[in-house]
């Protein structure tokens, strides 16, 4: 029976992914905006979400939107889907006749006005030009990476700690190494790498003091059941095990679950460290990123893809819940992961893709004329539709795996 509870957790996590999902794009089509005006390109409308459109402000040569499907935002830059000769030719048809010509031929009149028109089209820009803009989205999605490790970094994400460092830290919880098997921990279902959280018991409760109060927690609770909040992968569960005795030949005659554990806590690093941490963290995500993407559309043109390691919407949604759960670096980190995913990705050379355009702009430099508008159209709509199926196939296996 779904209760009101659960109807508000899925809107909560709906609304954090679109958060999330629209601060990402917008940053990325934020690049490409900046960059077009700065290079002199005309920028017809920089959208925030995808219409029916709500609200419309034109300053200048750009309106500015709000539309009514906030996953994101848009760019659309004059000439960007044409070639040189179709924006010349639509300059020309629309310039007016001089005075005084009014038995001119069409387009008599346009020779003034055609080449400082076209000249603000983006293909009207070099070649340079055009690359930088293409690019911009991808490196403003590699700095918020950046910005965003550094500011987790800073606020603190879980690791080892030691003794020392068990009272500065933010929040404490632990990580289990090993279970002993036939152990209380082992028959409630306690698994190597699943992290407690807290612990409550009938008349009192543990969460994240330090390692040696979670010991005497779980002595004091002698054949009482112990609900333990643990975190597995990305996943929140409950699991209630009851303390023994003899559990362990070291320690007979005190009540144990049986595992042995790693403290975890958030530690804050100061500025200074975490630039420097957060740019090399930042710069190993990048190149490790980089890699399991490669290997993964290698096995998809090899038809040996392994979908279970890939996360689609939906498990992205369950993802960010998650780390939201556990605290506002978690949540930095992720977004900052996903920043990099979405930067690695737009750079393949796959058209639809910035990657994919700049394959063309390059290709054109080559051959020194325009590609076909005809060619590239069909081209980028072809793979934009094989980018959605791939999208459709992930975020039904994110379903499956969620019910299975």
């Amino acid at each position: 029976m779904i209760t009101v509870a659960l109807v508000f957790g899925f809107i909560k996590i709906a609304l954090l992914l679109i958060a999330v999902l629209a601060v990402l794009i917008l940053v990325h089509e934020a690049g490409h905006f900046v960059t077009a005006k700065l290079v002199g390109m005309r920028v017809d409308e920089f959208g925030f979400g995808y219409p029916p459109r709500v609200w419309a402000k034109k300053i200048g040569n750009t309106q500015y939107s709000i539309n009514a499907l906030p996953f994101g935002g848009f760019v659309k830059i004059y000439g960007e889907d044409a070639t040189e000769e179709s924006v010349a030719n639509e300059n020309e048809s629309a310039a007016p006749a001089p005075e005084g010509a009014q038995g001119a031929p069409s387009g008599a009149g346009a020779s003034a006005l055609s080449p400082s028109a076209t000249s603000r089209a983006f293909v009207g820009k070099s070649r340079l030009a055009q690359s930088a803009v293409l690019l911009a989205g991808v490196t403003m999605n590699l700095i918020l990476a950046w910005i965003l490790v550094v500011s987790a970094l800073a606020v603190g994400v879980p690791n080892v700690i030691v003794p020392n460092e068990i009272v500065p830290a933010n929040s404490f919880s632990i990580a289990i190494d090993a279970v002993l098997p036939h152990s209380p921990a082992s028959i409630a279902g306690l698994q190597k790498n699943d992290i407690i959280t807290s612990a409550r018991a009938k008349n009192s409760s543990w969460k994240g003091q330090s390692p040696s109060t979670f010991t005497s927690f779980v002595s004091s609770q002698v054949n009482e059941p112990i609900v333990l909040t643990i975190l597995r992968g990305n996943t929140v569960r409950t699991i209630t095990a009851q303390p023994k005795m003899h559990v362990s030949k070291k320690y007979p005659n005190r009540a144990m679950l049986g595992f042995s554990f790693t403290p975890l806590g958030t530690v804050p690093l100061s500025l200074g460290e975490s630039i420097s941490q957060g740019t090399t963290l930042t710069l190993q995500l990048v190149s490790a990123t980089a890699i399991g993407l490669g290997k993964f559309f290698w096995h998809i043109f090899t038809f040996s893809a392994n979908f279970s390691k890939v996360a689609g919407p939906v498990g992205i949604a369950g993802a960010v819940s998650t780390a939201a759960s556990q605290g506002i670096g978690d949540l930095f980190f992720l977004v900052a992961v996903i920043s990099i995913n979405l930067a690695i990705i737009n750079l393949l050379p796959i058209p639809a893709l910035d990657g994919g355009r700049l394959l063309f702009v390059l290709i054109e430099a080559v051959k020194r004329r325009p590609i076909s508008a005809r060619i590239t159209n069909t081209i980028n709509t072809i793979s934009f539709a094989l980018l959605i199926i791939l999208m459709v196939v992930i975020t039904v296996h994110d379903i499956f795996r969620i019910v299975s």
